[in-house]
């Protein structure tokens, strides 16, 4: 099926772009702040893409693909960085009006130091793995500067937000990585990684989807704050 990641792009996006209209809703309020967070962390995320690409460290099954192309990529490639932020912001956002209780506030000082270690030791450990090194790396790194320089009072709420959004992630990576299709539509050199999966899914998708989305609401979050001035417009401050 030639429009298979086209359509699970599609079908990731088209309920959360209706909902954004509801009145009790109205995330189609925060686009202005929204999108150039998208283009920004595109900036750092489609280059990565095509390196990746170029290096073999994963690659696309044209099988599942239309045959456009945009910036040496598979059209669908470039669009998942749209519709799946765009997805989980949203989610955020309508996190921020039904939850109030900051559930991981206690937790997240030793949590983010915890995870540091953590990927900082197998990044380094696994150096010569680009996809486990690069990905562990980067994240320790936004996140020691989250800690220690920006210390925003959200990210507690996002740890929160992202355990909940592993659970569709799951759902889209796992047809992306070949759970219930014939081949993947994005396969993985497994000389560039851990070798680990859950199902059919690299375990560093998991920390690759997390400084995805962890980027995108940080320059969400400065942008939204700069130009409105008021912590309660936080997508994720109370």
């Amino acid at each position: 099926m030639k429009s298979l990641y086209l359509l699970i792009n599609f079908s990731s996006i088209i309920v959360p772009f209706i909902f954004s209209f509801h009145p009790k809703i109205n995330f189609h309020r925060q686009w202005r702040f929204l999108f150039p967070s998208i283009i920004t962390v595109m900036a750092v995320f489609v280059p990565w893409d095509i390196w990746f690409a170029n290096k073999e460290v994963w690659g696309f099954n044209t099988k599942y693909l239309t045959g456009y192309t945009l910036f040496h990529l598979p059209l669908e490639e470039v669009l998942f960085f749209i519709c799946i932020p765009y997805c989980c912001l949203f989610t955020i956002h309508c996190f921020k009006i039904l939850i109030k209780k900051d559930y991981f506030a206690a937790y997240q000082s030793l949590f983010t130091s915890t995870l540091i270690l953590l990927l900082l030791i197998i990044g380094l450990y696994n150096i010569t793995k680009l996809y486990t090194s690069i990905t562990f790396i980067l994240l320790a790194l936004v996140l020691i500067i989250l800690k220690y320089i920006i210390q925003p009072v959200w990210l507690s709420r996002f740890y929160f937000s992202y355990l909940i959004l592993i659970i569709p992630f799951a759902i889209i990576n796992g047809i992306l990585t070949g759970t219930g299709i014939d081949e993947p539509v994005v396969w993985y050199n497994n000389m560039q990684n851990l070798g680990i999966r859950i199902g059919t899914i690299p375990v560093e998708d998991i920390f690759y989807g997390m400084l995805l989305i962890l980027l995108n609401v940080t320059v969400y979050e400065f942008l939204l704050n700069k130009n409105a001035g008021k912590k309660e417009s936080s997508i994720l401050s109370f």
